[in-house]
């Protein structure tokens, strides 16, 4: 991995840095860590710590980040130097539809862009694995949020046994040289692990049984998946230590609690955008004294 003194972001780094002592701290798999070990277990998917501890004060402050977000947004105008990539990465049932619905739901769609990633089509297929994602980023002023996202191709494929060892290390550091491009060139990379309990994964997919509703998000296919739970969790654990970066850092969100995720996400990106000190564009000059006839 580079040295500090290698990597020229175009943004302060702190910027991407939990504050020490916050509660976002925790949470944030430590980029400065040579090889940091990351065990899911030790991080409870039932805890809140970013809850005031009143579900209905959490969701009236999740409304008021996403205002504050939508607003927020309105600044990263075309002409600014900056773009986001939110990336929310988790197991079946993790939230990622709910959170792009909480904390985005109250954007305008002129300035953010979701992406929901599938497996790849055949003509993607036919050229490198990242070629596909390299085209949806976020352009100058624009936030851009990943629904699964390109670590996809380091947990199917692993926990399956479609690539080997040698192959997935040599992915992660392709992943984390793609990621420092876009850094390097203006694009601030937020990325979330949704982590839920295997027990909360359980009465999610039930429920998505025993509602006639909610037949169209379940798939028999996610029982087939359920039964590797512990190599997808491996997986993860992996890839969390290895692609924690000084310019593209991981925080894990625990996310039994569907508000408490919520507001997690919400409350990180509005304080990002916060500590970018976005300004709107100069005013035209020709505008003084105009007046409309």
């Amino acid at each position: 991995m580079p040295s500090p003194s290698d990597i020229r972001l175009p943004f302060p780094a702190s910027v991407l840095r939990a504050p020490k002592g916050s509660a976002w701290q925790r949470w944030q798999i430590d980029p400065e860590a040579a090889r940091p070990q990351v065990s899911l277990k030790s991080l409870d998917p039932a805890e809140k710590p970013f809850s005031g501890g009143d579900k209905a004060a959490d969701k009236a402050a999740v409304e008021r980040l996403a205002d504050e977000i939508d607003q927020l947004q309105n600044v990263f105008h075309p002409d600014a130097r900056y773009k986001l990539l939110v990336v929310l990465q988790g197991t079946d049932t993790a939230g990622k539809d709910g959170t792009v619905r909480g904390v985005f739901g109250r954007t305008s769609p002129l300035g953010v862009r979701t992406v929901g990633w599938k497996a790849p089509s055949e003509a993607e297929r036919a050229h490198d694995y990242l070629w596909r994602i390299h085209q949806a980023m976020p352009g100058n002023g624009e936030i851009v949020v990943f629904n699964r996202s390109h670590y996809e191709d380091v947990l199917v494929p692993v926990v399956n046994g479609w690539i080997d060892k040698a192959q997935t290390q040599q992915r992660y550091a392709h992943i984390n040289d793609f990621e420092r491009l876009l850094a390097e060139t203006g694009t601030v990379v937020l990325k979330f692990m949704l982590h839920i309990g295997f027990d909360e994964q359980r009465q999610r997919l039930q429920d998505r049984i025993d509602d006639p509703e909610k037949h169209w998000k379940f798939s028999l296919g996610d029982l087939e998946v359920r039964k590797q739970w512990g190599a997808y969790q491996k997986a993860y654990e992996d890839f969390l230590a290895t692609t924690s970066t000084p310019w593209a850092p991981w925080t894990v969100v625990p996310a039994n609690s569907k508000t408490h995720r919520n507001l997690m996400v919400a409350t990180i990106v509005r304080d990002t955008l916060q500590r970018l000190a976005l300004r709107f564009p100069p005013d035209d000059p020709a505008l003084k004294n105009l007046r409309v006839e």
